[in-house]
């Protein structure tokens, strides 16, 4: 058990069956063999019976298996990797994106620029297991995805989850849901069906969760091939390792916390990354209470947090993708930098094997941008020279903006290249790193909406940490109402070039 998990304190959330905290840490159960997330409507166990793991790989490697009623594994992630900095909250975050199926544990080490030893002496000494068992952990959880949701055979699910073999799959799904492969499809809740090749996924979030507002969001920023948005749901086109995906989101049928997701993807291994990038787009796994507690505190947010409780801070899937659209949209409107990023995305994208709907293309990488001629976009020459820079960068590992990436070294990269300001790096952090910390210097937006507010900026940039992220989307919402679903925030001048 993690030594940040106060034993107390858990107690007092499961017997409370609190689900804030579902994701946050396990409890697992020594009377009964399993573990289950705080808020499991079980009976309650005694104080005396139970541990608490901060991971579900912690809990099983400890020999416990998962509730079947809770079902833990499908519990929102813990916010503290995004939250966090240090090199764990960063191996958390590149073996949620796949880096170990990818590259195996020298490649994680490599990225994070440690030994295999440190790292996993690292890993072992917070959260009690390694980064094998880390990744077998959501191997497992990508299998049972498979397994409940499509008609797949089981050996393809075993290879698309990452699985060596299939006798290590089914002993893994043995081990961790007490249930054969076969007996988990059994006894699956009825699906509807749908067209054959797509996936449908439900992705838990915290409540209060504005799935509405989160899609308009990014639907107002879309651009024309690449994604689309209807009014409900919002489409786009994922880069993923093995070939490009297509995904389409929509908020939950009933209501709920939670995002449906659609998925076509060209290669099936690729599913635990995809909703990897989606949970990080659609900021799934932040902990609106603590984010709330904080900035509901201060006089000058405080009605604009209690009139959009939960509010979430949008991301992008691809960080490189969001580092060249920033430096396409600077000083233009959201219109403009939709339609800039339109013509690369026609001069310079992947073209899809076939159009899905109105997707053509998938964003180019920077190897592919960094050559490319851009004269027909209708940037400027000093913009060209930006985006060929910067795509350099990307492509030879100058800027480094992947999940492990070391923020605030990033933003340094950013910076160092040329006709990239403190503004653009600052919204790469904020919505291609998924920092939650990150403030805009200079917006005018957000000067704007302080100056209604009667606040002033002088210490704005540390005056709401952790959560200075959440803090420009409320203000943004009080400047650009256009961009959010809730109407009854004050008008104020068109400033969307800031967002």
């Amino acid at each position: 058990m993690s030594e940040a998990l106060d034993h107390e304190r858990c107690y007092r959330a499961v017997a409370g069956r609190d689900a804030r905290f579902d994701g946050w840490f396990f409890t697992a159960v020594h009377t009964t063999g399993i573990y289950c997330r705080p808020s499991c409507p079980a009976r309650t166990p005694l104080a005396r019976n139970v541990s608490f793991f901060s991971t579900s790989a912690a809990a099983q490697g400890a020999g416990f298996r998962a509730c079947r009623r809770c079902r833990p594994d499908a519990a929102p992630g813990s916010p503290d990797w995004d939250v966090r900095a240090d090199v764990v909250a960063r191996a958390m975050r590149l073996i949620a994106d796949g880096e170990v199926e990818r590259s195996g544990v020298p490649g994680l080490a490599a990225h994070l620029g440690y030994s295999e030893r440190q790292l996993n002496r690292l890993l072992v000494g917070e959260l009690g297991v390694g980064p094998l068992a880390l990744a077998r952990a959501q191997r497992a959880q990508t299998a049972r995805l498979l397994i409940e949701t499509t008609d797949l055979p089981m050996a393809d699910v075993a290879f698309a989850a990452g699985f060596a073999s299939i006798r290590q799959f089914n002993d893994t799904v043995r081990e961790v849901f007490a249930l054969t492969p076969t007996e988990l499809r059994r006894g699956r809740r009825a699906t509807t069906g749908g067209q054959p090749g797509w996936l449908t996924l439900r992705l838990a979030a915290r409540a209060p969760y504005a799935a509405d507002e989160v899609l308009l969001f990014l639907g107002v920023h879309a651009v024309p091939g690449l994604e689309e948005w209807d009014g409900t749901t919002f489409s786009r086109v994922l880069d993923l390792p093995h070939g490009p995906a297509v995904v389409q989101l929509s908020p939950a049928a009933d209501g709920a916390a939670a995002i449906t997701a659609r998925l076509r993807l060209t290669e099936l291994r690729d599913l635990g990354v995809a909703v990897s990038r989606c949970r990080r787009m659609l900021d799934l796994d932040a902990d609106p209470a603590a984010v709330d507690d904080v900035l509901g505190a201060d006089p000058a947010l405080a009605p604009l947090v209690a009139g959009a409780p939960g509010r979430r801070v949008p991301a992008a899937p691809d960080a490189d993708e969001l580092a060249v659209r920033a430096v396409l949209g600077q000083q233009v409107s959201v219109a403009g930098a939709r339609t800039l990023t339109a013509r690369l995305l026609t001069a310079t994208g992947t073209p899809l094997p076939e159009p899905v709907g109105t997707l053509t293309h998938a964003f180019p990488r920077p190897g592919a941008l960094a050559d490319a001629d851009l004269t027909t976009v209708g940037l400027t020459g000093a913009r060209r020279r930006t985006v060929h820079a910067l795509a350099t960068a990307l492509a030879d590992g100058a800027v480094a903006l992947g999940p492990g990436a070391e923020r605030a070294e990033a933003e340094r990269a950013l910076r160092a290249v040329p006709g990239i300001g403190p503004w653009t790096a600052a919204l790469v952090g904020l919505r291609g790193l998924a920092d939650p910390d990150v403030w805009l210097p200079g917006d005018l937006a957000l000067r704007k909406s302080l100056a209604a507010l009667g606040s002033s900026d002088t210490d704005a940039a540390t005056r709401w940490r952790p959560w200075s992220s959440y803090a420009v989307m409320h203000l943004w919402a009080l400047a650009v109402p256009s961009l959010f679903t809730r109407p009854a925030l004050p008008s104020a001048p068109d400033l969307s070039r800031s967002a």
